[in-house]
């Protein structure tokens, strides 16, 4: 890889793709959708229930990391349909094995909520 110099104009373009990204996955991926609108669930009942800091970064890191993992999918998604719309035994294991990992992120950020929001809910009767 080349050595360039830094430059304040190609980090400020490299946020513009990232949020390009952003864009492009909640507007392309109807799953993103679904996540962020159980996000936007989770957010709310956090300020109704009073999260204590610690709490809301661990929703925080929740979030992002169910997104995050929805975004290296479709990344994966993506560049597999580019490679081959016929089937494939290795991209479909690509896509399954990407689609685990947006599961597995989702399963552990639905535990943590449940540790987090369980407690308080039932302490409100």
């Amino acid at each position: 890889m080349k050595n360039e110099k830094f430059s304040i104009k190609k980090r400020a373009k490299s946020f513009i793709y990232a949020f390009d990204g952003i864009v492009a996955l909640l507007r392309d991926e109807h799953n993103s959708r679904i996540h962020v609108f159980a996000m936007a669930i989770v957010i709310i009942l956090g300020f109704l229930i009073g999260l204590t800091s610690t709490e809301w970064c661990i929703v925080a890191l929740c979030c992002g990391g169910v997104l995050m993992a929805e975004a290296m999918n479709s990344a994966v998604e993506a560049i597999a349909d580019l490679v081959s719309k016929e089937y494939n035994p290795l991209i479909k294991k690509a896509k399954d094995v990407g689609a685990a990992g947006v599961l597995i992120m989702a399963i552990a950020a639905a535990v943590a909520g449940i540790i987090i929001f369980i407690p308080k809910i039932i302490a409100l009767f």
